[in-house]
């Protein structure tokens, strides 16, 4: 199954965001997931799931959570290994990035997706021909 996109965590966060400040971006996501076909790594699944349990703002709810983890392991999905490790650390280098977005990025690559749609990182940065779309802005 082909991409169209790589989804960070803090799409899917919106789109179970229960936070009345969090309303238009929420929307935005949920379009996003609706209409995109997307791939995630296990590290976007396992940073989207720490953080619901943890941001009590959010409001998400543990039944919510699994269902949408759920959905993120019917997706492609890339598991991080030495290869992936290996050019998670080059993309840090390359591009001066904190390791976790350089292995986002990685794992977009490897997935083949043209676009990673993320408000972490340069609205705009290709890496590794990888375009970074920040869909809130």
């Amino acid at each position: 199954m082909s991409v169209e996109a790589f989804l960070d965590s803090n799409i899917l966060l919106y789109v179970a965001s229960k936070d009345p400040a969090d309303r238009r971006k929420a929307a935005r996501a949920a379009e996003i997931v609706a209409g995109t076909r997307f791939g995630v790594s296990l590290q976007v699944a396992q940073e989207f799931y720490h953080n619901a349990r943890v941001k009590a703002r959010l409001g998400i709810t543990s039944g919510q959570a699994e269902k949408i983890i759920s959905l993120l392991l019917s997706r492609p999905l890339v598991i991080s290994d030495e290869t992936l490790f290996a050019e998670a650390r080059r993309i840090t280098e390359r591009y001066q990035l904190r390791y976790w977005d350089a292995a986002i990025v990685a794992a977009a690559a490897r997935l083949g997706a043209p676009v990673l749609y993320s408000e972490d990182l340069n609205d705009g940065q290709t890496y590794d021909g990888v375009k970074v779309v920040n869909p809130f802005s």
